[in-house]
């Protein structure tokens, strides 16, 4: 039954977060939890994430844009590694908040509360008529990036602050996922790099069947929503990813992720 719970969650997870170029990991690293401790659970979600992104790469990798690709890759990747050092370097973060709901633990942390209100922030761009005329240019790629790494590294939030930097880059639709698909694989190879020390001690090859019926689930999502493709506009993508936003920046407010 657990490993059809986990199958199903990923297959509609990544049919409905495949316009939006984030939220596979999101969603699906708390089902993992349901079931299991949480580092492992976190490194599971990782291999299935890593595995989705691959195929979507390999399906659309030619519309992404090469420059985003390095202007945008390259600092996310490098901020990424100095906000995985800041993490494992400084003491635990202060709780502002701790309450549960049922048996789940829901922790309020100042860096939750920063990372909300920006992801709030870039979804009323994506809202507020005349905030949606603006533009982020490809030359300014490199903020985005260093801050969406930085971010990742941090606290493993970086696929939602990524998507809300390319939606305003003036990419299509198919560029925009393919791009968001290539730079996710960038950062999960250097956050598996870091997991892979730790595989064997976290039993993931003992797990492994979760990790395919996942894996096999989430494909199958994307390969219908590639199908679906054609039949979306640019604006249901921006629309997407303003939901999308509100959705994680409340729940990361609260605690809840």
């Amino acid at each position: 039954m657990e490993i059809f719970i986990i199958a199903l969650a990923a297959f509609f997870t990544a049919l409905l977060t495949f316009f939006s170029g984030f939220g596979l990991g999101t969603i699906l690293a708390p089902v993992f939890m349901i079931f299991f401790p949480v580092d492992l659970a976190i490194a599971l979600t990782a291999v299935a994430h890593f595995s989705n992104n691959i195929i979507i790469s390999l399906m659309m990798g030619k519309t992404a844009d090469k420059k985003i690709l390095k202007s945008f890759g390259i600092p996310a990747v490098l901020f990424s590694l100095v906000g995985a050092w800041l993490l494992l370097n400084i003491s635990a973060q202060p709780q502002l908040l701790t309450y549960t709901i049922g048996s789940k633990i829901a922790v309020v942390t100042p860096l939750k509360i920063v990372i909300a209100i920006l992801l709030i922030g870039f979804a009323m761009m994506d809202i507020i008529p005349k905030l949606k005329q603006l533009n982020f240019s490809k030359d300014k790629m490199i903020f985005g990036g260093m801050v969406s790494g930085f971010f990742g590294g941090l606290s493993g939030h970086q696929g939602a602050l990524r998507s809300a930097f390319l939606i305003k880059a003036g990419l299509s639709k198919d560029s925009f996922i393919a791009t968001a698909a290539v730079l996710s694989v960038m950062i999960d190879v250097t956050r598996l790099s870091v997991y892979a020390t730790h595989f064997s001690n976290l039993q993931v090859h003992q797990n492994i069947s979760y990790v395919i019926a996942a894996t096999l689930a989430a494909i199958t999502g994307s390969l219908l929503g590639k199908r679906l493709l054609k039949k979306v506009t640019m604006s249901f993508v921006q629309a997407s990813v303003a939901v999308l936003l509100i959705l994680v920046s409340l729940a990361l407010g609260a605690g809840l992720i």
